[in-house]
């Protein structure tokens, strides 16, 4: 009897053992592997695309507003740990609005699979030859692109020797720790270098990477680590193929009606779902003809509002809105209208295209580029042509010193680049704090940040750390 239970136990471990291996050899239908859904040229570009489609730099435009000196509380304030500087790795408002790592990680994987894939795909001719070769060349800045912007997120140093992030060259599952930022740029910077020489030098398709934009990757990436020759270098090359929008044709930029400076910009339309406007205020409605303007949730801080010349400074009128609306329902009439989209009420307020690189940024960090470098008559020549541009009847201005120079291209920043995603990690890459008025602060503990504090880099997100043993935390924040 014994012996019959041992004989019937081993043959039901047998047929489990079958059983599991059956079901181990079945295919799983609603996954398709790399090796399948990328095997075409054609398949390639769509990959592409969904990387494109995942692109989402309304997040950086949005942290850099709230965390800096560009907004102020509105109608509306459920941000306060962040506004205020009190986050950390486990805040949920961080969790939920500004946790990049599994944005720009997935996108990095999307490419990295096109990478391993395009050079498997047959090609039908000289057609299918070429359009590899800017896949290659799309990939390659999508790569860095995503790899610079978890750079300003977390590290955000020029010394070679901090810690920077994982440079992912392959899809991966593998935990990895966090790399310097001397070998995390010698990537980065390897992989514009190729990718500059695979895109298309016109500017026509402003929706997918060209050389223009690798080329205004490699200035911003240049100014960052203080590269300051290869900045102006970079700089003198994207304004030869896109000088400064005329005064008429500034407000343009912002409606969508003109493409003038622009070499990259993301599409964003009503069907996606995607209003950078309702970063800051939400949608409208009209009851019984009355419009009622969404709610406001974050103004123009006092001092970015005062900094214009609002009679002569063709960015106040483009960039903000003194709404009569709002005066009439006793609300105050100041609206960030920069990303304001079609009229209140429709289908596209509050849509704009994302806009990702353009001559402004450019002339702004070849100016600064040229005063670290002491060429301050080449600084100010186009901190000077950059205001004539942008103020009508404005006179050249004069500088006493290297130091008032910077100040003045700082400042100007403050005003060209508002609401586009740079304020927050300017302030950090020069040492510099943010400051705000009283006025525009919602307690006296909120009005400054000190220089070089803690929280100039965000934490690795909680999340990220509980996954990943390996990665390090940046200093001041702990799990």
């Amino acid at each position: 009897m014994k012996k019959s239970i041992i004989i019937l136990g081993s043959l039901l471990m047998l047929l489990a053992v079958s059983s599991c291996k059956k079901v181990i050899d079945v295919k799983e239908t609603d996954f398709i592997g790399g090796d399948i859904a990328l095997k075409t040229v054609a398949n390639n570009q769509q990959g592409i695309i969904g990387a494109y489609a995942a692109m989402n730099v309304e997040m950086g435009i949005l942290i850099n507003s709230v965390f800096s000196d560009e907004v102020k509380v509105a109608e509306f304030y459920n941000a306060a740990t962040n506004h205020e500087w009190q986050y950390a790795s486990t805040d949920i408002g961080l969790r939920d609005n500004y946790t990049a790592f599994p944005l720009y990680y997935r996108i990095i994987d999307r490419v990295n699979r096109v990478l391993i894939a395009l050079p498997l795909a047959p090609s039908t001719g000289a057609a299918d030859d070429a359009l590899k070769l800017r896949l290659k060349g799309e990939a390659l800045f999508l790569r860095a692109f995503a790899h610079f912007e978890l750079y300003r997120y977390y590290s955000n140093s020029a010394l070679g020797t901090d810690l920077a992030l994982a440079y992912m060259e392959t899809p991966s599952l593998e935990t990895k720790e966090r790399i310097t930022v001397a070998p995390y740029f010698q990537k980065l910077k390897a992989d514009l270098t190729e990718a500059k020489a695979l895109l298309p030098t016109a500017t026509t398709d402003i929706y997918r990477a060209t050389r223009a934009a690798a080329v205004g990757l490699q200035a911003r990436v240049a100014l960052y680590l203080k590269e300051y020759a290869d900045a102006v270098t970079f700089t003198n090359d994207y304004i030869s193929t896109l000088p400064l929008a005329s005064a008429a044709a500034f407000p343009s930029i912002w409606s969508d009606a003109s493409n003038a400076e622009i070499a990259f910009k993301l599409s964003r339309t009503p069907s996606l779902g995607t209003k950078i406007g309702s970063l800051y205020r939400g949608t409208s409605a009209i009851s019984a003809g009355v419009t009622n303007i969404g709610t406001v949730t974050w103004r123009p801080s006092d001092k970015l509002w005062d900094s214009y010349d609002q009679v002569n400074d063709v960015r106040f009128n483009a960039y903000f809105k003194v709404e009569a609306l709002l005066t009439a329902t006793s609300r105050s009439p100041r609206l960030i209208f920069k990303y304001a989209g079609t009229a209140y009420a429709t289908p596209g307020e509050n849509v704009a295209d994302a806009k990702v690189f353009r001559t402004g940024e450019m002339f702004l960090i070849r100016a600064e580029a040229k005063a670290e470098n002491n060429d301050l008559a080449g600084a100010a020549a186009d901190l000077n042509a950059l205001r004539t541009a942008r103020i009508t009847g404005y006179v050249n201005e004069t500088f006493a010193s290297k130091d008032v120079l910077i100040a003045a291209i700082m400042n100007e920043r403050f005003k060209e680049l508002a609401f586009e995603g740079h304020r927050f990690w300017d302030l950090k890459r020069r040492n510099l704090p943010v400051n705000r008025l009283a006025a525009d602060a919602p307690n006296a503990a909120a009005m400054t940040l000190s220089a070089g504090n803690f929280r100039f880099l965000l934490p690795i997100p909680n999340s990220e750390i509980q996954a990943n043993p390996k990665i390090q935390q940046n200093p001041g924040y702990t799990n």
